[in-house]
């Protein structure tokens, strides 16, 4: 569920892109995105800083393709956003100690710090390079590839990704107990 509640801006400006144009498209990411930032407050009483960070630049940079009619800029919005990770998480790590992987994951895994560096290493260097993708397929294929690729490939990446470094890192799975069960042992009855 959560898979869906991240993905519907993306969702969202593909079905009204196919339907409309991309200047619909973007109104209507701009005004998902701002739903499900009021939705999470509202319910949850907070709102997760990857959704702010999405927020903030799609509302910047669709809003200047609106008030322009000029969709560079929308067209640039993936890759701002995947460099701005890349640049929080290389920073944090490499400035501030703080590796953001190891707090989003520490919970489920218990990997020693060389690996949680790698691993912040490798997110980093993923998100450039989908940065870098994103430009060369809106300079080289019709706004209509951009749109299949920005959620079919970026999606699928994502997951083959997200895959590979859980193969990788299975060794350090954390066994998380199952919902509805203890962790207490039951009680031994005494043989007499």
């Amino acid at each position: 569920m959560k898979v869906f509640f991240d993905l519907f801006p993306v969702i969202l400006f593909f079905v009204t892109f196919k339907l409309s144009d991309i200047f619909i498209a973007t109104a209507a990411a701009i005004g998902a995105t701002i739903a499900m930032i009021i939705y999470s407050k509202v319910r949850h009483g907070k709102v997760e800083k990857m959704l702010m960070i999405n927020g903030l630049v799609i509302s910047i940079l669709g809003g200047i393709t609106l008030l322009l009619h000029d969709k560079t800029f929308i067209l640039w919005k993936p890759t701002v956003l995947y460099w701005l990770l890349a640049g929080a998480l290389f920073i944090s790590n490499g400035f501030f100690k703080k590796n953001l992987i190891q707090q989003m994951m520490g919970k489920m895994l218990n990997p020693p710090a060389a690996v949680w560096s790698k691993l912040n290493l490798a997110w980093v260097i993923f998100l450039i390079a989908l940065g870098f993708l994103n430009i060369y397929v809106f300079k080289n294929y019709s706004e209509d590839a951009w749109v299949n690729f920005k959620l079919f490939g970026v999606t699928s990446m994502m997951f083959v990704f997200m895959m590979a470094q859980t193969f990788m890192l299975k060794d350090y799975l954390i066994e998380q107990p199952e919902a509805g069960s203890s962790n207490i042992e039951p009680s031994k009855e005494k043989k007499e």
